[in-house]
């Protein structure tokens, strides 16, 4: 399997365990020319922007260490374009979650409130 396939079965084991905690999936592998987020949903009445992280054991670190201040960033000015150009979602409160997988898909981490926004509101 490759990193691509490895990365698609990984994400698909998140949004099924997301939803099965009530998350409500809105996009998949959102990209637009300020990044990707690989799930935006609402849950909690939040809008949410998850990053996807999967490591297959902790020798380098756990996943969620990999989620830095550049990607963050990133998944930031991401969330900015996607509101701006989704005005009914532009009001809500916005979350930053990261899920985080070690193993197999049966060691699955949800971090929600991860990190706070980072960057300006001015991106574009």
């Amino acid at each position: 399997m490759n990193r691509v396939e490895k990365g698609k079965k990984y994400e698909e084991a998140a949004v099924g365990f997301l939803k099965e905690k009530g998350f409500f999936v809105l996009e998949r592998n959102y990209k637009c020319r300020q990044g990707e987020v690989d799930v935006i949903g609402i849950h909690d009445n939040c809008l949410v922007f998850v990053e996807v992280k999967y490591r297959k054991d902790n020798s380098r670190g756990v996943p969620e260490e990999a989620v830095g201040v550049s990607k963050q960033k990133k998944i930031c000015h991401t969330s900015d374009y996607f509101r701006i150009s989704h005005k009914k979602y532009f009001s809500m409160q916005v979350r930053y979650d990261v899920v985080a997988i070690t193993g197999d898909e049966n060691h699955i981490t949800w971090h929600r409130n991860a990190f706070m926004y980072q960057g300006n509101a001015h991106c574009f």
